[in-house]
């Protein structure tokens, strides 16, 4: 039986390998992920493929993050958008947009990402008060505390049938624990809690094992 957290990480490298055509412009902005304000804070190459697949899936054309870094998942979702898509992410920190700016241009990108600096939560809401044009598919991958604040904004900037990803809920299992002090972990309860007493909204979870540890998505759909 293989249970080592080694296993995890040889069983996603193999995935990687063999099902995830990870270029050198990815290769390049993954390991850029080293100077940002959160080293390995990135999805793992596995992980950025289901994210392509499912703005795929979605037919998504117009694609909001929450959480730039170096743009490594931004670059996955910008080529699944196509040249005729859009993605707007929302990074707080200059450093970290530099470091994206020269990734979405070695990756041919670019063009069809905006990045808005500040922070999220004030971000999201000065988009909302314009009237955005709702986008189809939302990834949420930024502080954790703020889960909820982020999850009202991107209801408020989705339609039905969009899809809405959040990263990180299991938190190595403390997810579970209902007395936990750490905001993180609360601000991923309290997101769940939202959602499960939304009726306008279907999800699920996936956990997962590999390179990034014991963690994990929510899944969100908009049924109105």
């Amino acid at each position: 039986m293989y249970a080592s957290e080694e296993s995890w990480r040889e069983v996603d490298a193999y995935f990687a390998d063999t099902l995830v055509a990870e270029d050198a412009a990815l290769a390049e902005a993954r390991a850029s992920g080293a100077r940002t304000t959160l080293p390995r804070g990135e999805v793992s190459p596995v992980q950025g493929g289901l994210l392509s697949l499912l703005c795929r899936t979605a037919g998504a054309t117009r694609v909001l993050e929450f959480g730039t870094l170096a743009g490594y998942s931004t670059i996955w979702m910008a080529r699944a958008v196509g040249e005729g898509g859009r993605v707007t992410t929302l990074e707080l920190t200059e450093q970290n947009a530099a470091i994206a700016r020269a990734n979405l241009e070695r990756a041919g990108v670019a063009d069809r990402v905006e990045i808005l600096l500040g922070p999220a939560a004030g971000t999201a809401q000065r988009l909302i008060e314009a009237g955005t044009e709702p986008y189809d598919f939302v990834f949420i991958d930024a502080d954790k505390p703020s889960n909820p604040v982020y999850l009202r904004a991107a209801l408020a900037l989705t339609r039905p049938g969009s899809l809405i990803v959040i990263d990180n809920v299991v938190r190595n299992g403390a997810v579970t624990d209902p007395d936990t002090t750490d905001d993180r972990v609360r601000g991923v309860r309290q997101a769940l809690a939202d959602i499960a007493a939304n009726p306008d909204l279907e999800a699920t979870a996936l956990q997962t094992v590999g390179v990034k540890g014991w963690d994990g998505f929510t899944l969100i759909r908009r049924r109105a």
